[in-house]
């Protein structure tokens, strides 16, 4: 992995290069330039989706690697930061807003949502009760398992990791290891 950061900082200055001059696309462009290559996984692939996401995210920090059958969901309202690796399969809708922090590890077939449905008037369909959106933050060095699925609104606290298959709703606290339907406590990092 160290290799693969070190040939990423070799060569930052081509990449940075690349941003500044993909900045005269309009950002519709990079979000369908996403859709035609979402499947395709090779290194060139991570460098267009990486710059895509340099021109559509609310903020996209350095050495982001999102692999190949990622679904990314409103982009405007998400935000990533240095060092993250989100891996094949993912889903991840920021339609409510979403942060993932530094050193993040989402690994493949997990799922972050920022939102839920209304259910609450027993008179309606549910599907015609519209959403409720929340914020949903991952912060720094946190690892998601595989399968995982963090729902809205949930809050994952510095240096915990979230073990596979665990459905998490709510906070995580900082250094905890949690796992199951639903998340409980595993144990504590020490």
């Amino acid at each position: 992995m160290s290799r693969k950061r070190d040939l990423v900082n070799k060569y930052s200055w081509i990449t940075n290069s690349l941003i500044k001059v993909s900045r005269i696309f309009p950002k519709r462009f990079y979000l369908s330039l996403m859709k035609v290559i979402r499947s395709h996984d090779n290194n060139i692939a991570l460098l267009i989706r990486y710059i895509c996401l340099k021109n559509c995210t609310k903020f996209c920090g350095e050495n982001v690697a999102v692999f190949s059958n990622v679904y990314l969901y409103n982009l405007h309202n998400l935000e990533i930061g240095n060092n993250v690796s989100i891996h094949p399969l993912c889903y991840i809708n920021a339609s409510g807003e979403i942060k993932i922090g530094n050193d993040v590890s989402i690994a493949h077939n997990s799922t972050v949502m920022s939102e839920e449905h209304n259910y609450s008037d027993i008179n309606k369909n549910i599907k015609d009760q519209g959403y409720k959106f929340m914020k949903t933050t991952i912060e720094d060095n946190v690892w998601v398992g595989s399968g995982v699925r963090i729902l809205g609104g949930s809050y994952i606290e510095t240096g915990s990791i979230i073990a596979a298959g665990a459905v998490v709703k709510g906070t995580i606290k900082t250094n905890s290891i949690v796992g199951g339907v639903p998340a409980k406590l595993i144990k504590e990092r020490v």
